[in-house]
């Protein structure tokens, strides 16, 4: 499953538009180009270089209750 996280093989700065490009398989030089001309700005920028995990960053454990996979056939009325 793809997620979306930043990228170390294709970072300049700290891979976010590398992660952005890999997520959607796309040039990193096009995303880099759209990020500039379209003025989403340095402070979304900043925001995504501390909140998006890297790609290659295990993703973190789901508990039963998140991925709908328990049985509540035990649960007392």
């Amino acid at each position: 499953m793809k997620r979306l996280g930043k990228s170390r093989k294709n970072a300049v700065i700290s891979g976010v538009c590398g992660g952005i490009a890999e997520y959607f398989n796309i040039d990193p030089l096009l995303v880099r180009i759209i990020w500039v001309l379209s003025g989403i700005g340095l402070i979304v920028y900043i925001l995504c270089a501390v909140l998006l995990p890297y790609n290659d960053e295990p993703m973190p454990p789901q508990n039963d209750y998140v991925n709908h996979n328990y049985d509540d056939s035990d649960r007392r009325n």
